[in-house]
């Protein structure tokens, strides 16, 4: 399993400036919600003065596919969920979106600043080189101690029980439209 830090090095490697890697003792499957990570986010962005905030959809934890749209409406900024194509107009000032959604792809305009949550089909990353993993080494990964922000990160919710789903009974084939009536 991959430590955040490792994480971190990879995205480096891929070509980002720079990591802020998040320090915290709290379990990230219950006690670090949606809310708490949008508010790390929020803080982050308005001190690093980001135009454009890519998260993922939603977390492969926990599934509540929350946090992106939280952060749009606690920046005060439109959000643009599910991308799987982003074009940035060539004056900066908004960006043409493709969305995916439940009936098929769906066009959008947002200006900018904004959040943009990601699909995978947004882009295929490409392989580092090992040049660019070297280089990676040598950038900053700045280490911020959670409880250092000031940010209230406390739990909202409480997941009582999880549990699998009741097993449906297997379909049967027919032979006709008379058998089925």
């Amino acid at each position: 399993m991959y430590s955040a830090a490792e994480t971190l090095r990879s995205a480096l490697a891929l070509g980002a400036d720079a990591g802020i890697h998040i320090l915290t003792d709290m379990r990230i499957d219950q006690d670090l919600q949606p809310l708490a990570v949008a508010k790390v986010f929020q803080k982050i962005t308005l001190d690093q003065k980001f135009d454009l905030v890519f998260l993922g959809k939603q977390a492969i934890d926990d599934d509540y596919n929350q946090t992106g749209q939280i952060l749009a409406s606690l920046l005060g900024i439109p959000s643009a969920t599910f991308c799987s194509r982003i074009e940035v107009s060539e004056d900066s000032k908004s960006a043409d979106v493709t969305r995916e959604v439940d009936f098929g792809l769906q066009k959008i305009r947002v200006t900018l600043p904004a959040v943009f949550t990601c699909d995978l089909r947004l882009n295929t990353p490409r392989f580092a080189t090992v040049t660019s993993i070297i280089k990676a080494k040598k950038k900053t990964i700045e280490t911020i101690d959670l409880k250092s922000l000031g940010i209230d990160v406390e739990p909202r919710l409480k997941v009582e029980k999880v549990e699998m789903p009741t097993e449906r009974k297997g379909g049967v084939m027919v032979s006709s439209v008379d058998e089925l009536i």
